[in-house]
């Protein structure tokens, strides 16, 4: 049995659902398990007392990452086959603004090698649904204006579904234990890119106006912790005009293309309308 941990995540439902679909034997978990549907446990990768039963009769979990607790979800998960994670480039790519994040994932990482349990790393560089986050579907709901920086960073924005159909391949097959595999989407494409590429998808008018790093700090102060911030903005800096670095994982491992960030865009027209 698999065992789906953050199931409510951006990742995680993904997993269950193309578990689901495959009928495979799986259980989700979480901190509100009543709001997660069938088959749902209560856990907190930070409380390891909630963890036992989460992981009764599992033989492999899609991990995410959570440093509070990991040493005693590894003593609980001592039993189990594999151990997928949700990992990050981060950890590679040795940009200096994001430390703090590689640092967060890496500390997990080196938990889980040290334990002796089998494990897989999935390592994306950027979610295209990060984006959710930095207030672009409220900006483009308005008036259509998106008041951001950096313009022309690139990202290789991976499609969330995407990742979770690597996970649930690495969790159904064998053959991937103890390896690393960097996730992209198909593509490098820059944030104005990305802002035309929606409105094509939502059919309306819309305008990058660009801001300042100091601007764009300050709007950001309301939505994230300031390390956060500096992690971001100093990512947009770094890739500002430097297309991103694409590999072909996604279809090398599950036989199928990584989906395009049009499709990301289509399959989202929800959040900006």
């Amino acid at each position: 049995m698999i065992l789906v941990t953050g199931a409510s995540g951006q990742v995680g439902r993904h997993v269950a659902a193309q578990l689901r679909s495959m009928g495979a034997d799986f259980v989700v978990s979480g901190r509100n398990p009543e709001s997660l549907g069938p088959n749902a446990a209560y856990a907190d990768l930070t409380d390891p007392s909630t963890l036992p039963a989460a992981l009764a009769g599992v033989s492999k979990v899609f991990l995410y990452t959570v440093p509070e607790g990991i040493d005693g979800f590894l003593e609980a998960a001592a039993g189990v086959s594999q151990i997928v994670l949700l990992s990050s480039q981060t950890v590679v790519d040795a940009i200096p603004s994001r430390q703090p994040i590689a640092e967060m994932h890496q500390v997990v990482e080196d938990a889980i090698v040290s334990s002796g349990i089998p494990y897989t790393f999935l390592r994306p560089e950027n979610f295209a649904s990060n984006i959710l986050m930095w207030g672009w579907p409220s900006m483009i709901r308005s008036d259509g204006v998106l008041r951001f920086p950096y313009p022309e960073s690139h990202s290789d924005a991976i499609h969330e579904a995407d990742i979770a159909a690597v996970a649930v391949k690495v969790l159904t097959s064998s053959g991937h234990e103890g390896k690393s595999y960097f996730l992209t989407g198909p593509e490098s494409v820059t944030q104005r890119s990305q802002l035309e590429i929606i409105g094509e998808a939502v059919g309306k008018p819309v305008r990058y106006e660009e801001l300042t790093d100091a601007e764009a700090r300050e709007a950001l102060k309301p939505i994230v912790p300031e390390w956060v911030m500096d992690a971001v903005v100093g990512y947009w800096a770094h890739t500002d005009g430097v297309p991103a670095p694409i590999t072909d994982e996604v279809e090398r491992i599950t036989g199928v293309p990584a989906r395009s960030f049009k499709q990301w865009a289509a399959d989202h027209v929800a959040d900006f309308t």
